[in-house]
């Protein structure tokens, strides 16, 4: 955690395991580190951050025998057979998101964090001309670390049901993490209804499956939209992650 790998949400996944067995196996871990690549484009990484945490990887492998256990990650120190693999799985990732790139996330239905980006833009240039600021942002987050593999999808699918279900008057519902969904919306005096209303919806959707039951309980909270819109998208990406 010191020298990479910021965000201990984004450990439990199989490909991680498959890149440390192949190096403890001391086999070829070229396909196993494309995968892992390809894994960190989609948990929303940049290339910067993909390429820490192979450079945190590769400096605890070459660490001398008896030294203190603290490294020092360095990307110029990653043989270029390990760069090359992981950046091709990253980069071919964003390719693909480039050419089919679509509005709604296709097993959620919610809106892309890249769709909220762009409403979030169109929101604060209508404040700046009406001269006050109407909107309100509602997220919702579930704790996966109970939970693996296909559950977690199920989880963030009967989520979104209940989002969908509450929110169905035009506002924007968008998924921003693996784990975290938002939605943009005028404040209103029904507001207070809705957010209690999807507390609710959203426990018992979740309750009918005792492997995705664990996620809960939901999570919900309002925050007032930042003075700024960089500082909106800040938000949204730091509780994406």
């Amino acid at each position: 955690m010191a020298a990479g790998w910021a965000f201990p949400a984004d450990w439990p996944l199989a490909e991680v395991d498959d890149v440390c067995r192949a190096v403890l196996a001391e086999d070829d871990a070229s396909a196993a580190l494309h995968r892992l690549g390809a894994a960190r484009a989609e948990a929303g990484a940049g290339l910067a951050e993909t390429l820490l945490d192979l450079a945190a990887l590769h400096a605890v492998l070459a660490e001398p025998p008896g030294s203190t256990g603290i490294v020092s990650p360095s990307v110029d120190a990653i043989p270029a057979r390990m760069l090359r693999s992981t950046a091709l799985g990253w980069g071919d990732v964003m390719t693909r998101r480039a050419a089919t790139c679509a509005a709604e996330n296709p097993l959620t239905g919610l809106a892309t964090s890249a769709y909220l980006r762009t409403r979030l833009r169109e929101v604060y240039a209508e404040a700046r001309v009406a001269g006050s600021q109407e909107h309100v942002l509602v997220f919702v987050a579930l704790d996966l670390t109970r939970t693996s593999g296909w559950s977690r999808v199920v989880a963030m699918t009967l989520l979104a049901d209940a989002l969908k279900e509450v929110f169905d008057g035009g506002e924007t519902v968008a998924s921003i993490g693996s784990s975290v969904a938002c939605v943009l919306l005028r404040r209103d005096r029904h507001l207070a209804r809705a957010v209690s209303n999807l507390r609710v919806l959203a426990a018992d959707r979740l309750s009918v499956d005792p492997h995705v039951a664990r996620s809960g309980p939901v999570e919900v909270w309002l925050e007032e939209l930042p003075p700024t819109c960089d500082d909106a998208l800040s938000l949204i990406a730091g509780l994406g992650r």
